[in-house]
C-alpha cells in the first residue's frame, strides 16, 4: 500500500521493537533508511540481515542526549542520500519511580532522551528537510492521561506533543509535523507493566489485547506518507480504546 522509493528516512532508536516494525515496511516500501542507536553493534546486525548490500540502509551511533550526535548523525544522512524527507524520532526511555523519590539524574537521564533527543535530532534536521517532507513523533497515551511512577516519563511524552504542534506552526506549509501516541503495545517496555496490572489494563481496553509493533508502525508510516498529505498538528492514537474507556 505504501510507496517511499526514492525517499530518505532518518530513524533514531532504531533497535527498538516499533521502530524495527517501521524499518522492515519502509524498506519494503522502496525507502533508503539511516538509522541511528546508541548500541551500533546490534543495530549493525539487524542491517545486515535487511539490506545485505548496504546501498540502501546507513548504520550510525548516536546517544541522541548529545546534541552535537544529532549534528553528525544528520551530515552523515546528506553525505550518504543527499537531503532527509521523513525523520521518526523513535528512542525512547521508560523507567520507574515516584516523583517524591525521584532524583535529578534520574529525572534528568529520561527527559535527555524523551524530550532533548527529539528536540535536538529534529533541530539539526531541519535545514535538511526536503520540500513535502514530514516528521512523525512518537509519543504515548502516558503524555496525555500522566502515568502513576512515571512521572518523568509522562511529563517528555506530553511536552513531544506540544512541540509537534509548535513544530506544525512553524514548518508549514513544506513540512508536517504529527504525532502517534501509542497504548499498550507488547513490547519489553511494557513487560513490568503487563506483570503488575495486566489483567486490570486489559479488561480497560474495549479491543480487549495489546496491540502489536506493527500496528503502530503502520500509523507511523500513514501519517509520513502521501496518504495523510493534508494532516499536520495531529495525533492519532493506537491503543484499542483503553485512552477513552479508563
Amino acid at each position: 500500500m505504501f510507496n517511499f522509493a526514492g525517499k530518505t528516512v532518518l530513524i533514531t532508536g532504531a533497535s527498538g521493537g516499533i521502530a524495527v516494525s517501521c524499518i522492515k515496511k519502509l524498506y519494503q516500501a522502496g525507502a533508503q533508511l539511516v538509522l541511528s542507536d546508541l548500541n551500533l553493534e546490534k543495530l549493525q546486525e539487524f542491517v545486515a540481515t535487511l539490506d545485505p548490500t548496504g546501498e540502501r540502509v546507513l548504520a550510525v551511533a548516536q546517544d541522541v542526549a548529545d546534541s552535537q550526535q544529532a549534528v553528525d548523525v544528520v551530515a552523515a544522512a546528506v553525505a550518504r542520500f543527499g537531503g532527509i524527507d521523513i525523520l521518526i524520532p523513535c528512542a525512547g526511555l521508560y523507567l520507574e519511580r515516584a516523583l517524591k523519590d525521584m532524583s535529578d539524574q534520574e529525572w534528568s537521564k529520561v527527559t535527555a532522551v524523551n524530550l532533548d533527543g527529539v528536540f535536538y535530532t529534529i533541530r539539526a534536521a531541519i535545514p535538511h528537510l526536503r520540500k513535502g517532507g514530514a516528521i512523525v513523533n512518537v509519543t504515548s497515551m502516558a503524555g496525555h492521561k500522566g502515568s502513576f511512577n512515571h512521572g518523568h516519563y509522562a511529563a517528555s511524552k506530553g511536552a513531544v506533543l506540544n512541540l509537534t504542534r509548535t513544530l506544525a506552526l512553524e514548518l508549514a506549509p513544506n513540512i508536517r509535523v504529527n504525532n502517534v501516541s501509542p497504548g499498550l503495545i507488547d513490547t519489553p517496555m511494557v513487560q513490568q507493566l503487563m506483570q503488575e496490572k495486566g489483567e486490570k489494563l486489559l479488561d480497560q481496553t474495549p479491543l480487549q489485547r495489546l496491540g502489536h509493533s506493527d500496528e503502530v508502525a503502520d500509523a507511523i508510516l500513514y501519517l509520513a506518507s502521501d496518504f495523510a498529505t493534508f494532516i499536520t498538528g495531529e495525533t492519532l492514537h493506537v491503543n484499542g480504546g483503553l485512552y477513552i474507556a479508563s
